[in-house]
């Protein structure tokens, strides 16, 4: 396996270190003052998206700093070992394929000699069979209808990820209506549901292991539906399919053998959209684009493969270090200037939060330095009108990814112009700020007194000096969609080996599902709460309490 080492005992990080006092006070508008170039120098396009890295606080001489440090923490190594099936996730003892699953080439990719892509062609092949028949009106439902409805119930990676591409690309939808049902909540599922129609809806149950909590609830709600409302346990065969490995426990649900859709432990639920996780956004845009879909993400796998570290995702991991150790910034806003996008920050905290939140390294020693960030956002412009003013003139550091499309996939030329319009301005102001001088000539343009001007301008004055990187797509595609989402999987990846880091475990996630077994024994009435804490105690006392008066 890779050196474990930790980033802050190399010859790079001391460096950094140096060059950060040096650099920390220096405003952006100097740098791009004295370089009539940086525009150039910090910025690179990869087919049909363009990256745009000039407004952040570095110099040539940051990134060869941190390209030392990859260099020194041997990511280039780390990524070859992912790509070639080694046990990168060691304290599950499993491989990190999931580029395997965007693998449209005939070459193999071997874990523990054995080539993983007749299975996966296997499977793509069946999901690309039973998703041309329901499109085309092939499989029906119990009665005989055509499915008009899919419901995809899952949670984590087997919801977030298919629910993000299938909103995104309701462009190239068909006529399915394709819902997700997530949450143990059961207003989600019962809103979900309500005005759908039993005969013509399909539901996908996407569990690795079929016994995930929340999703086995929902599923046997569904499942409860169907029965109840068509008037036979046969019909379960029609209209509920599963992405398991448990094909027995999806056969004594009902399921039709046929219509299990395996995948396997070396793809992490986070990073399984590709696969057949990705069944409800196959079957949202048809089998064709699902595989431009990965066409697009297998373009940016190639590009990590040869650059490394001196790709877009090597380069966004180097800047996230950066700031996250070295200015301590401890968040990280997604803007996407597409109302498509609108769950692509929801996706992106769990793919970067579940991967690199961690405490402890890969030696098992306790982590003195900062890990993941804390990553979220909203679409552009809604957010302008929601939290900007706090990255504006807000006490914390808050470095931003604007993400927009050159091309609308509507005809209303007016909102896209000024959409963005938006976009560009706000990354502008960010990094530009408004000095008190401006801020006060502009007021005695305005008629201000000179003792208003001195009242107001602290209020009205920006410093500027925010961090941002513009991703600007040619267009929303199905392929371009597969970049974007790859980009920033192996962005995580990258830092995740400099990091020294286990990304691709998630225990800590485990802790709470334990607590919550006993403690819905409880509320059952079946366990004894003694052993609980003070707390919890006194919350399910409540909790009994609110029950017996609302009855």
């Amino acid at each position: 396996m890779i050196p474990k080492i930790d980033p802050t005992k190399t010859a790079a990080w001391q460096a950094l270190k140096a060059h950060f006092d040096d650099v920390c006070e220096v405003h952006m508008n100097d740098l791009f003052q004295s370089d009539p170039n940086r525009f150039e120098r910090f910025s690179m396009v990869e087919r049909n998206v363009f990256m745009d890295f000039s407004k952040h606080r570095i110099t040539e001489d940051t990134l060869d700093l941190l390209q030392a440090l990859a260099t020194e923490c041997h990511v280039k190594e780390g990524i070859q070992a992912m790509f070639n099936g080694e046990l990168l996730n060691e304290t599950e003892g499993r491989a990190v394929l999931h580029t395997a699953l965007r693998n449209t080439t005939d070459r193999p990719v071997y874990l523990k000699s054995v080539d993983v892509m007749t299975d996966v062609r296997r499977v793509k092949a069946k999901m690309r069979a039973f998703s041309e028949r329901v499109i085309a009106g092939d499989h029906r439902g119990f009665t005989g209808k055509t499915i008009a409805s899919i419901v995809n119930i899952g949670i984590g990676g087997s919801d977030l990820g298919p629910c993000m591409v299938v909103e995104a690309l309701k462009h190239y939808g068909n006529h399915l209506d394709v819902r997700f049902a997530s949450n143990v909540d059961a207003n989600h599922i019962v809103e979900v549901c309500k005005d759908l129609d039993p005969e013509t809806t399909l539901f996908v149950i996407a569990s690795k292991t079929f016994t995930t909590q929340e999703t086995m609830t929902n599923a046997h709600s569904a499942r409860a539906w169907l029965v109840d409302s068509i008037g036979s346990e046969d019909c379960v065969k029609n209209h509920v399919v599963a992405v398991s490995t448990n094909q027995e426990a999806a056969v004594d649900f009902g399921i039709d053998p046929e219509n299990l859709f395996e995948f396997w432990d070396w793809v992490g639920g986070r990073f399984s959209l590709w696969g057949a996780v990705g069944l409800s956004i196959m079957l949202a845009i048809g089998p064709d684009r699902f595989e431009q879909l990965l066409e697009g993400a297998e373009l940016v796998d190639q590009q990590v493969k040869d650059k490394g570290t001196l790709s877009m995702p090597g380069i966004l991991a180097l800047l996230s270090l950066w700031y996250g150790n070295f200015f301590h910034a401890e968040t990280h806003a997604i803007l996407p200037y597409d109302q498509y996008l609108h769950r692509l920050p929801a996706f992106l905290q769990q793919a970067d939060m579940e991967s690199n939140g961690k405490s402890v390294d890969r030696n098992g020693n306790k982590i003195a330095y900062q890990t993941g960030a804390v990553i979220w956002g909203e679409p552009g412009t809604n957010g302008q009108h929601a939290f900007y003013q706090l990255i504006h003139q807000g006490t914390a550091l808050i470095p931003s990814d604007f993400i927009a499309f050159a091309v609308p996939l509507h005809r209303l030329s007016d909102h896209h112009d000024k959409l963005l319009a938006n976009c560009f301005a706000q990354s502008m102001a960010m990094m530009q700020g408004k000095s008190a001088e401006a801020v006060k000539s502009e007021m005695r343009k305005e008629g201000s007194t000179e003792e208003e001007m001195n009242r107001l301008h602290p209020y009205r004055t920006f410093e500027g000096n925010i961090p941002s990187t513009t991703l600007l797509i040619e267009k929303l595609t199905p392929r371009s969609l597969g970049q974007l989402i790859a980009i920033y999987e192996h962005k995580i990846l990258i830092e995740g080996l400099i990091l020294n880091v286990y990304s691709f475990d998630q225990w800590g996630v485990e802790l709470g599902k334990q607590l919550a077994k006993p403690i819905l024994s409880e509320i059952a009435g079946s366990e004894d709460s003694t052993s609980m804490d003070q707390s919890t105690k006194g919350l399910l006392r409540i909790l009994r309490n609110f029950k017996l008066d609302a009855t």
